[in-house]
């Protein structure tokens, strides 16, 4: 299963840098870089902690997705 995320989509519809996000959600500018980038699953807790931020739901700001096969 791939994750997309949809988390820069969400950034800039609350004008909010990487860094802002991080803040917000109590983790390193990295982990938001690593997690838009899909190098990070996030845990059940980071996941909500992000949506809270959002006021939306987990599922809004990441889908799994199978992988297509070849």
């Amino acid at each position: 299963m791939i994750l997309i995320t949809r988390l820069k989509e969400y950034r800039a519809r609350y004008n909010l840098k990487q860094e802002d996000l991080a803040k917000l959600a109590g983790v390193r500018r990295e982990t938001i870089v690593n997690l838009e980038n899909g190098r990070y699953n996030p845990s059940l807790k980071l996941a909500m902690d992000i949506a809270k931020v959002f006021s939306c739901t987990v599922e809004d700001l990441f889908i799994f997705k199978e992988e297509e096969k070849t």
